[in-house]
């Protein structure tokens, strides 16, 4: 019997395949990046057809280098990037416009004019979404309402929405099949995420017809099968489960109260709230984590959109260094910050502020600041950010977080995590694996054929090293005052 699981990981930069084994270890390896497209200040694309293209170029060099055959491959399972909205014609299969990718904000505008109409309850009692051009539906209105003649073939029947999940599902199965899994349903700001149905007084709102949505499935069962004629075999799709709540469901943290932050491009942090919807007071998001059975579990989120990306951007258009990983040395180089605070509000400001209008902003600069300075500054400014989510959290729900477990590039960062833990006052786990989006989505596949069962997989998680708070409590009280009149001063600045 076919003992591995293929994982396609479609991410924001680049599409990767992973192949696990039986124990749910990684056995090979293979990824490409693929080309992003800015049209506008603020327009960010990606090409539908390109990130087909390069996860499929993956899947076959995954298996090549692997040395097994495609028939060992027992399930497949896909995690990607959410809120990315691809539109295409049912009968031809190609897009009629670009991907309109989860960073895009030429829908801000109209975002705020549905605020300013009073419709902020609605959207969150439904959704538990903030109104925000982040989530699908106002990119799925914005092609229907910008590209010529979208709106009559959608009316007509003849178009599919799909975020990146269906999109890869629908070309796996040759066009056969068209669904996606709750986890990316509820990021739509279309899906109920009480009655688990698309909603009708969201799609009147938006003006979005019911036919060009996929049919939501659960995020761990038999989903759906590959087509022959793409991969040589049929193989069962049977885990399906947006990025996050694919970490989430990788670092193990299926029970209430349970927190994981993924430290990439951007930070996420998700805490488990079990069969419970939390209504946020703090611009957090509820969400499902997933739905596996009959059993729904729900997640409550908050969004950094800026995190390893400020690293990122003081390599590439500071040259501060040649490698993301060496600016925890640079940092080192300094004991402190030197009084330097940066908001990297770059694309604005995700949760809980929610400022589309925020700009990027240093502060506390002197003729003394160095690069060590700046470089420990923007690393702190990732901590700073997640804890601003973490005292959310605690006042939302009775699940206080007594303990983080991390993963994402930039936990690899021994200062990073011990900051972490120094201003928020809790416990950072780390786990040996930090794969844990692709690992998530590994499990529900191997769930979903009865490969494993939850007994295996809580077994699973093992830790590599555990960051206690260490600093004292009036250096981070001044710490913290400090950051937040920073926070204040960036707000708003960008007319």
């Amino acid at each position: 019997m076919p003992k591995f699981i293929l994982a396609i990981d479609q991410g924001t930069t680049s599409s990767r395949s992973i192949i696990y084994d039986d124990t749910a270890s990684v056995v090979e390896t293979a990824q490409k990046e693929f080309r992003q497209i800015y049209p506008q200040l603020g327009w960010v694309e990606h090409d539908p057809e390109l990130i087909w293209k390069s996860q499929l170029e993956t899947v076959h060099s995954v298996i090549a280098s692997s040395g097994i055959s495609v028939l060992d491959i027992a399930a497949v399972g896909i995690t990607n990037q959410r809120e990315t909205t691809v539109v295409w014609n049912r009968k031809t299969g190609k897009p009629i416009y670009n991907a309109i990718v989860w960073q895009d904000r030429r829908t801000a505008k109209y975002c705020d004019e549905l605020t300013q109409k009073g419709y902020q309850d609605l959207i969150q009692n439904k959704t538990g979404l903030v109104i925000d051009a982040y989530f699908s539906a106002t990119k799925i209105k914005w092609v229907l309402d910008n590209v010529k003649g979208a709106r009559q073939q959608a009316e007509n029947g003849e178009l599919a929405f799909g975020t990146i999940d269906t999109w890869l599902i629908w070309k796996l199965t040759n066009g056969k099949t068209h669904i996606t899994d709750v986890s990316n349903a509820s990021r739509t700001m279309l899906y109920n995420i009480r009655t688990l149905k698309w909603d009708e007084e969201l799609l009147d709102l938006f003006e979005i017809p019911k036919s060009i949505l996929p049919e939501v499935v659960d995020s761990s069962g038999n989903l759906a099968m590959t087509d022959k004629s793409v991969l040589g075999v049929e193989i069962a799709i049977s885990g399906i489960a947006g990025d996050q709540q694919a970490a989430l469901f990788g670092q193990l943290c299926v029970k209430p109260g349970m927190a994981k932050s993924t430290y990439g491009t951007g930070c996420f942090l998700m805490l488990n709230t079990g069969n419970t919807i939390v209504k946020s007071n703090h611009k957090l998001l509820s969400t499902i984590g997933w739905k596996i059975g009959d059993e729904v579990s729900y997640a409550l989120e908050g969004s950094v959109f800026i995190g390893g990306a400020v690293i990122q951007w003081l390599r590439d258009e500071m040259e501060f260094f040649v490698e993301a990983s060496d600016s925890e040395a640079l940092a080192e180089a300094s004991s402190d910050n030197g009084g330097v605070y940066f908001v990297p509000a770059l694309t604005g400001l995700g949760a809980p502020h929610w400022d589309a209008n925020a700009r990027g902003s240093i502060f506390g600069i002197t003729r003394g600041t160095t690069k060590a300075h700046l470089t420990r500054a923007a690393l702190e400014s990732i901590c700073f950010q997640v804890n601003d989510l973490l005292k959310c959290m605690d006042q939302d729900t009775e699940l206080p977080i007594s303990t983080l477990r991390v993963d994402g590039g930039a936990a690899g960062n021994h200062l990073l995590l011990q900051f972490q833990s120094d201003i928020s006052g809790i416990k950072v786990h780390r786990p040996v694996t930090l794969e844990s989006t692709s690992l998530g989505v590994t499990f529900l596949a191997g769930l979903g054929i009865g490969l494993w069962d939850m007994d295996f997989i809580t077994n699973h998680w093992q830790m590599d090293e555990e960051f206690n708070p260490v600093q004292e409590k009036e250096v981070v009280a001044h710490l913290l005052s400090q950051w937040d009149e920073a926070v204040k001063r960036t707000i708003g600045w960008h007319e």
